[in-house]
C-alpha cells in the first residue's frame, strides 16, 4: 500500500512558529471561502426567490458588505438607453436609490462600466483623475474603493462598489469575491432580463395577432379603423391610438379614428406631409418617437396633449409595398423610452393594419363600381325632373337662356362626381364642392366689365354622395341667383358662401351684396324657378330655406340635418 500524500511543510525552527503560522493562515483562508460559498448561496436564495428589483439587490448588496468586509456597497444597473448607470441599492444610503444616475465613461464607477474593468483605489479616490462627486452621493466619506462591473455572456449589465472609511488596498481575495459575486448576480439578472425581454415580445405578438384578427374579418373601412385604434390602445395599454389616412392630392394626413372621447382632439386639424413627427414618418417611412412631447419643439398640439395627460409618442407608418398611405400614433401617458421590441410589434401591427385597409378600399371601389350604374341614373332621373320643371316654367326667356339654365345644373351634379372621382371613394369635402361650382360661375357669368368676387369662407368638411349631390344644385342655383338678380342693375360687388357644422346640423349661407329684395318678399309666391328647386330640395333633405335681407345683404340660409352615415 503506497504512502499517502503530505503537503511538505516549512521547516520547523526552534518555537515551532513557522508551522503554525502556515496552519493559521490556511484556516484562515478556508474560513474565508467557507464565507464566500456561503454568501453565494445566499444570494443565489435571494436570486431564486424574487425578481432581481431594487428589494433583492438591496438584499445582495447588503450580503457583500458583510462577506467582503467593508462599510458600504453599492449596485448601479444599466438602463435600456445602454448609456445610463442608476443607483439602484446602496446599503449606506439607501434613501437614494432610484435618484441618482450617471452616464457611463463618468466617474470610477462610469470608467470601470466603459471599459468593462475593475477599479481600485488604497485611498483618497478624489485624488483620481477620472474621480467625479455624483450629485446626491457622499462619496467623500470613504477611503477606499472597488468598482467590479456586472458582465454576462458579453453584455454589460452594471456595476458593484464596495468602500471602506479607512485606507485600505484590497487584496486579490476581495477582488476575487466581489468578482464571483458579480458574475452570478449579472448572469442572474441578465437571464430574467431575457425572460423578461421574451415574454413581454410573446404578449405584444399576441395582442398583435389578436387585433390582426379583428382587423381583418372586417370588409368596412371605418370599422377597420375603429377597431384598430380601440384594441391597440387596449391590448398594448396606450393612453391614446389614432390613424391618420393620407390624401394625396392636398398633401395632408386626414385624422379618421381614434378612440379618444376628447371632443377637439377628435376634431383635430390636418397634418401637412412633413410637418411634426407624423408628417415626417410618412416622407422618411420609418417609426420615429419622442420620449415626451412636451419637451419637443418639433411635436404639434403640445397644449392638448398636456390637457389630455400625454407624454410620450410612437409615430409608425402605414405601408403597402414601400409606400405610405397613413400613420398610427400611440401615445403614454408617462414619459416612456419605446423598446425595440415594443417598436416591431407596432410596425408589424402596422403592416397588417395597411393590408387591411388597402383591401377594404378594394371592397368599396369594387361596391362603388357595382352601384355607379345605379347612382348615375339616379342623377339622370334628376336631371330629366329638372328639365320637365325647366319646360313649364319658361316665361319669357329665350331658348339659349333655358339652355344655359339646364347646362349649369347638370354641371353641378357632374362636379360632385368628378370629385369623388379624386376624393375619399364616397365622400366628398362640402367647401370643395362650393369652391368648384364658385369657379364654374365666376368663368360662366362674368365678364371683364362685370368686377364680382365670389368667395367661400368655413371648414372642408366630408359629406356623402347623395347629400352632396342635393347641396351642389343648392348652391348652384343660389350662387347663380345672386350673380343674375342681385347684380342685374349692379356692376360690382360679392358674393359670400359661408360653410358651418355645429354637432349634426349644417349650415350655408350664400349673401350679396347687390340688390336688395323687395317688401314682404316672399319664396311661394314672387321666387323663381331656381329658387323654387332650391326650397323643394331642402325640403327633401329635411332642411329649410330662408332668404331676407340683412345689414343690406341679400342673406339666402340654408339649415341641413348631417346625414349620419357620412360622418367620421
Amino acid at each position: 500500500m503506497g504512502k499517502a500524500f503530505r503537503r511538505p511543510w516549512p521547516t520547523r525552527d526552534k518555537s515551532g512558529r513557522a508551522k503554525d503560522d502556515t496552519l493559521h493562515s490556511l484556516r484562515a483562508e478556508l474560513r474565508q471561502e467557507a464565507d464566500t460559498v456561503e454568501a453565494l448561496e445566499r444570494i443565489g436564495r435571494v436570486l431564486a426567490n424574487s425578481e432581481p428589483g431594487a428589494a433583492a439587490l438591496g438584499e445582495i448588496a447588503e450580503i457583500v458588505r458583510q462577506v467582503t468586509r467593508t462599510d458600504a456597497a453599492q449596485f448601479l444597473m444599466l438602463q435600456p438607453d445602454g448609456e445610463t448607470l442608476v443607483l439602484e441599492a446602496d446599503t449606506y444610503e439607501p434613501e437614494k436609490v432610484g435618484r441618482v444616475s450617471i452616464k457611463l465613461g463618468q466617474g470610477l464607477t462610469g470608467w470601470a462600466a466603459r471599459h468593462r474593468r475593475a477599479v481600485a483605489i488604497r485611498r483618497q479616490p478624489w485624488e483620481d483623475a477620472r474621480f467625479l462627486d455624483y450629485p446626491g452621493l457622499e462619496e467623500r466619506s470613504f477611503q477606499s474603493l472597488l468598482c467590479v462591473p456586472l458582465i454576462a455572456r458579453g453584455e454589460l449589465v452594471g456595476v458593484v462598489n464596495i468602500r471602506t472609511r479607512r485606507q485600505y488596498g484590497y487584496a486579490a481575495r476581495e477582488a476575487d469575491v466581489l468578482a464571483r459575486i458579480a458574475e452570478l448576480v449579472a448572469r442572474a439578472i441578465h437571464q430574467r432580463s431575457r425572460e423578461a425581454i421574451l415574454e413581454t415580445r410573446a404578449e405584444r405578438y399576441r395582442a398583435v395577432t389578436e387585433v390582426t384578427e379583428l382587423i381583418s374579418g372586417s370588409p368596412y373601412l371605418e370599422e377597420i379603423l375603429q377597431l384598430l385604434v380601440s384594441f391597440t390602445a387596449e391590448r398594448l395599454n396606450y393612453k391614446v391610438v389614432t390613424v391618420r389616412l393620407l390624401d394625396e392630392v392636398r398633401g395632408e394626413l386626414i385624422l379618421r379614428a381614434t378612440q379618444s372621447t376628447h371632443y377637439a382632439y377628435r376634431k383635430k386639424r390636418s397634418i401637412q406631409v412633413g410637418e411634426s413627427f407624423a408628417g415626417r414618418a410618412v416622407v422618411e417611412k420609418r417609426t420615429l418617437t419622442s420620449d415626451d412631447v412636451l419637451a419637443s419643439p418639433d411635436y404639434i398640439g403640445a397644449d392638448m396633449a398636456e390637457e389630455q395627460g400625454l407624454r410620450s409618442m410612437a409615430c409608425v407608418p402605414l405601408l403597402i409595398r414601400d409606400k405610405a398611405i397613413g400613420v398610427m400614433t400611440c401615445y403614454t401617458e408617462d414619459v416612456h423610452t419605446f423598446s425595440r421590441v415594443e417598436i416591431q410589434a407596432l410596425e408589424a401591427l402596422a403592416k397588417q393594419a395597411a393590408i387591411a385597409i388597402e383591401h377594404a378600399k378594394l371592397q368599396v371601389r369594387t361596391t362603388l363600381m357595382q352601384e355607379m350604374h345605379h347612382r348615375v341614373k339616379n342623377s339622370l332621373q334628376q336631371v330629366v325632373s329638372l328639365l320637365r320643371l325647366q319646360l313649364n316654367d319658361v316665361g319669357e326667356k329665350s331658348v339659349e337662356e333655358v339652355v344655359s339654365d339646364t347646362v349649369n345644373r347638370v354641371s353641378a351634379i357632374a362636379s360632385v362626381h368628378d370629385l369623388l372621382s379624386r376624393e375619399d371613394l364616397d365622400r366628398v369635402g362640402i367647401k370643395t364642392v362650393a369652391e368648384t361650382l364658385a369657379g364654374h360661375q365666376q368663368q360662366a357669368l362674368l365678364h371683364p366689365n362685370r368686377p364680382l368676387r365670389i368667395e367661400v369662407f368655413g371648414d372642408d368638411f366630408p359629406i356623402g354622395m347623395n347629400q352632396a349631390t342635393q347641396t351642389a344644385l343648392i348652391l348652384n342655383e343660389l350662387i347663380q341667383n345672386a350673380v343674375e338678380h342681385g347684380f342685374a342693375s349692379e356692376v360690382s360687388g360679392r358674393v359670400d358662401v359661408t360653410i358651418a357644422l355645429k354637432e349634426t346640423t349644417l349650415f350655408i349661407w350664400v349673401a350679396n351684396s347687390g340688390n336688395l329684395l323687395p317688401e314682404k318678399f316672399n319664396i311661394e309666391s314672387h321666387a323663381h324657378l331656381g329658387l323654387r328647386i332650391v326650397d323643394s330640395l331642402a325640403k327633401a333633405i329635411g332642411g329649410r330655406f330662408t332668404m331676407t335681407n340683412k345689414f343690406g345683404w341679400v342673406v339666402a340660409h340654408i339649415v341641413l340635418p348631417r346625414d349620419e352615415t357620412d360622418q367620421g
